[in-house]
């Protein structure tokens, strides 16, 4: 019981911090970007990056907020080990376009992190619920 309120937590977290970087990207890309990692971030016609990354974090949000409002707990977690690879792939395009190694894994490296555990933590409920 106590991994299942532990796991609902992390993975409301989850749907949380997509919807909160979505919107800052949507609201003020300017100082989202800022913080992203990758300096100069694209200006003038290159901000229509933001709208595209708004609407990507909304969508993994939405996504998993659906699993997890209907209660596929089993399908949170495959989807959530999937969305890992957002962070990942943020981490590498930082590293791999001007950004430090230290920026890179201290914020997309940890979110990577954080986002995998989440995901296997529901996997390994639903083993545990699936032997009582």
């Amino acid at each position: 019981m106590i991994l299942k309120r532990v796991n609902t937590v992390l993975s409301a977290l989850v749907v949380l911090a997509g919807f909160w970087f979505g919107l800052n990207f949507l609201l003020d890309g300017d100082t989202a970007a800022a913080g992203f990692g990758i300096t100069p971030w694209p200006t003038d016609e290159g901000t229509g990056y933001f709208i595209v990354k708004a609407v990507r974090d909304f969508a993994y949000a939405l996504t998993a907020l659906v699993l997890l409002l209907l209660g596929h707990r089993k399908a949170l977690g495959w989807v959530v080990l999937a969305d890992a690879i957002i962070p990942i792939g943020d981490g590498i395009a930082v590293l791999t376009h001007g950004g430090t190694a230290a920026y890179a894994l201290a914020v997309h490296g940890t979110a990577a992190v954080l986002v995998l555990l989440t995901g296997v933590l529901l996997l390994v409920e639903q083993r545990v619920t699936a032997r009582r």
